[in-house]
């Protein structure tokens, strides 16, 4: 595939600032605005062209198969294609590829401990590891927390346009709390764009998912925690695992992870090996 050197092109630029304004007028979160317009340059750059042919739109989906990305990757970028040819009055068929139903990764109660305990010289960073956990956040959900959207006394908070632009309530623990209070008690409120920002960075900015990988990326090394996954296995599949493992209701953990589909969830209906002993020899008796 061809390099993205050319993509600020101002022909190419005049291009994806209208895809932008079709996507927002369509109603679609600002992440999947964000990840549509990256694909959509990359085809630009890949055809040469500001208005490629739907067969050049083809063969630079085969290019993304033939180069091993991952089919949830292509049907995504497939969606983006729909999109931007509509704005066209064009249509783009979407082949959709078969994902394969694979086990998430999850990270072990000692490793949470271990990654808590690697972040606890810094207080900021604690703060955020551990809203993501037990709030179930998102990467983007955290980096969007404003002051405002913290109930700590009722230990709930509440997202703002979530995946899917969808607004609700997760829970915090209170352990989760103390540390929030640490944290405010010592970080001077800054207004960012207009907004005051649970979180920001130590040059007064607002977070990004970004610069919050290399974060946790960073704490996760110090932990020595070599288990593969990043922030979305931390904040996502991880309390999800452990919460069936502990013997949760699956419909329970779907409305704690606002999933709409109960089949979402069911991806988390894995459990370790020791967990599927216990209950095994617990319940499987005659």
């Amino acid at each position: 595939m061809k390099k993205l050197w050319d993509v600020c092109n101002e022909d190419f630029e005049s291009v994806l600032n209208r895809y932008e304004r079709h996507l927002r007028n369509q109603r679609f979160s600002s992440n999947t605005v964000e990840r549509y317009k990256k694909d959509i340059s990359r085809l630009l750059v890949f055809s040469s062209d500001r208005h490629p042919t739907l067969e050049q739109a083809d063969a630079f989906r085969d290019s993304l198969i033939e180069d091993g990305v991952a089919a949830s990757s292509v049907n995504t970028v497939g969606c983006a294609l729909k999109q931007f040819y509509g704005m066209y009055g064009e249509q783009f068929k979407i082949k959709t590829l078969r994902v394969r139903n694979i086990i998430p990764y999850f990270f072990s109660e000692d490793e949470v401990g271990r990654i808590f305990d690697a972040a606890n010289h810094n207080i900021k960073h604690l703060a955020m590891l551990q809203t993501m956990f037990y709030g179930c956040l998102r990467a983007s959900e955290l980096c969007d927390l404003e002051d405002k959207d913290i109930d700590i006394d009722r230990l709930v908070i509440r997202v703002h346009h979530g995946k899917g632009d969808k607004d609700g309530i997760v829970m915090i623990n209170p352990q989760c709390a103390q540390t929030l209070r640490r944290y405010l008690s010592v970080r001077p409120s800054k207004i960012i764009n207009g907004k005051q920002y649970l979180f920001y960075t130590d040059y007064n900015r607002k977070w990004d998912r970004t610069s919050l990988f290399e974060v946790f990326r960073d704490i996760k090394r110090r932990a020595k925690v070599f288990s593969p996954g990043g922030l979305h296995v931390f904040g996502r599949h991880t309390p999800a695992t452990l919460m069936i493992a502990h013997g949760a209701d699956i419909r329970v953990v779907q409305t704690i992870l606002r999933h709409n589909d109960i089949k979402t969830t069911l991806r988390y209906a894995h459990v370790s090996d020791t967990t599927k002993r216990t209950m095994y020899d617990k319940y499987l008796t005659v």
